[in-house]
């Protein structure tokens, strides 16, 4: 009998834990940015979700790969090369050098690995790959004649473009970069996609995950059964690329050889141990203008060479400001560094995932992302460290009183809910996050606590209890302290994937290290076990996490 829908989902979980227990790692990559500006929000944005996403699968105790890196091949990256009076390798390497792993590890990006598609370990694996390709019979010569997009470094179809406008009238413009396309021909090498539209839309079917957010799958499948068309996977009119191996008038077209940076910087080729731990990807995490060359071009190719499929496309939505894509090309573009410079680079990791959900577009501005960080970071979240720590300081000379022996159950009712509070909160969270990417709702689920918790000091009023100096009155006092001390504990370490810095601050202020160990080796699944912080540890009051914004700074 062939299996249900639902058993072969449960079959496909099962493997997966399968092979978490054998050791492969949970492998998630952003895309490959080009490198012909400095990055701007929107690349940080899908970067920080990637490093959120592997540092909170690191939390539970797994072994993690995570992947990003840079794409330096194509035409746009030669002109853009050219426009600067340098090189194109030397254009890429001052870009990368200078711009782009600089703004990742000050975002505090902790990347396994950075692949640049210029690197030796990469172009001798794309020759290979798609040397098997030509050897099997999926790829062949043929030439094309049709409209191209160098901003795309895509052939469009005349569908997809739109009617130029004041200086662009008379002229067709790519729906994305609002620039005129310029029609190319020329004899190229072709790969078969044309033959896979059936097993992809087959594989769409029995994997619905495959593809998130639901929109973007219908929009591929909708793409797909309109039927294919064979891919132009080589060009002749430029030189700035990785060799066809077999014809060297030719270069691999940019998104074949980007698409393999995925396999190539896992040891594709040369490193079979490496490669057989961490392939294929868990998640591939891209932006929706690039859907489609991962969700049916990237699928096919690895359908024609054997390799198994990555476990889900999800796309992001796009950045908005004014309502416009922020990007260069349409002077959108904003420096992170500018609002990691006024808000924190914590608050800025939170910021864009708590604001926007995962996989829809979302508008960006400087006047909600203050009023949040007034509202829920500095008021909701930094206030309740500081006056905890405060309060035991002042009550209970910076030593954590002990409730009862450390059991909610033993301190009252009102601690009891505040536990179970945590508990939903470490389900929802690991669940949103660590499964279904919705960093948004995740978060949500952890700040929703602080707030119970804040609700909780509210109406328990230890300020007030502690005027009575009766050992019953002292005992209460210390019941609600601890409680409250105990849930910052739980929040430190599920906001450590999103805030590391201030976690380690909070973390530290609690005295925590000592009795339990580093931040970073607490577990998720363990955190909603109560009572963990023990009596006695030194509480201090450090500065103050989430300081008042000053006045922006204008020029």
């Amino acid at each position: 009998m062939a299996a249900t829908g639902t058993e072969q989902t449960e079959q496909a979980e099962q493997t997966e834990r399968a092979e978490q227990a054998e050791g492969r790692a949970y492998y998630v990559s952003t895309p490959i940015y080009y490198v012909n500006d400095a990055p701007h929000l929107g690349h940080a944005y899908t970067t920080v979700a990637g490093d959120v996403l592997t540092r909170w699968h690191r939390q539970r105790g797994e072994k993690v790969w995570y992947l990003t890196g840079t794409d330096e091949h194509g035409q746009k990256i030669m002109r853009t090369a050219e426009a600067n009076g340098v090189t194109p390798q030397a254009w890429c390497d001052r870009l990368v050098e200078e711009a782009w792993k600089p703004l990742w590890e000050h975002l505090d990006i902790a990347n396994d690995d950075f692949i640049r598609t210029t690197e030796a370990r990469h172009t001798a694996r794309v020759q290979e790959f798609v040397q098997d390709l030509y050897d099997k019979g999926e790829i062949y010569q043929g030439g094309y004649e049709g409209p191209y997009c160098v901003g795309c470094e895509e052939y469009k179809t005349s569908g997809e473009l739109l009617p130029g406008e004041g200086e662009f009238e008379g002229q067709l413009l790519c729906p994305i970069h609002k620039k005129p396309v310029e029609m190319l021909k020329e004899e190229n090498y072709f790969f078969k996609l044309s033959e896979y539209g059936a097993r992809l839309l087959e594989h769409y079917e029995r994997n619905p995950g495959f593809i998130q957010p639901e929109s973007a799958r219908n929009e591929v499948m909708s793409f797909v059964r309109q039927g294919l068309e064979d891919l132009s996977i080589s060009r002749s009119t430029f030189d700035w690329g990785v060799k066809v191996p077999w014809d060297d008038k030719h270069v691999i077209y940019v998104w074949i050889d980007a698409l393999l940076n995925y396999a190539t910087a896992v040891g594709y080729g040369a490193d079979q141990k490496k490669f057989a731990e961490t392939w294929p990807a868990d998640v591939h995490l891209v932006g929706k203008d690039i859907l489609r060359f991962h969700a049916v071009i990237w699928p096919a190719m690895l359908m024609a060479n054997g390799l198994p499929l990555p476990g889900k496309i999800a796309a992001n939505g796009w950045l908005m400001v004014g309502g416009e894509k922020m990007s260069k090309s349409n002077l959108t573009g904003i420096s992170p560094q500018q609002l990691t410079e006024h808000f924190g680079v914590d608050a800025y990791r939170w910021y864009f995932l708590r604001a926007i959900a995962f996989g829809q577009d979302g508008s960006f501005s400087w006047e909600d992302f203050t009023a949040r960080y007034t509202s829920e970071l500095a008021n909701d979240f930094g206030n309740l460290a500081s006056r905890v720590a405060a309060m035991v300081g002042k009550y209970f000379d910076g030593k954590l009183p002990a409730a009862g022996s450390g059991t909610a159950g033993e301190a009252g009712a009102a601690e009891q809910a505040v536990a179970d509070g945590l508990t939903r909160a470490v389900a929802e969270a690991d669940r949103r996050i660590g499964e279904e990417l919705d960093f948004a709702g995740g978060i949500a689920a952890v700040f929703d606590f602080i707030k119970q918790v804040n609700g909780y000091l509210t109406e328990q009023a230890p300020w007030k209890v502690a005027k009575d100096t009766s050992e019953e009155a002292q005992t209460r006092l210390a019941a609600i302290l601890y409680t409250a001390a105990e849930s910052l504990r739980a929040c430190a370490v599920l906001l450590n994937p999103v805030m590391p810095e201030t976690s380690g601050k909070l973390w530290a202020s609690l005295g925590a290290e000592p009795a339990l160990g580093a931040l970073a080796d607490q577990r998720v699944q363990d955190t909603g076990r109560w009572g963990q912080l023990p009596a006695g540890v030194t509480v201090t009051k450090g500065a103050v996490l989430f300081p008042r914004l000053e006045e922006p700074k204008t020029s």
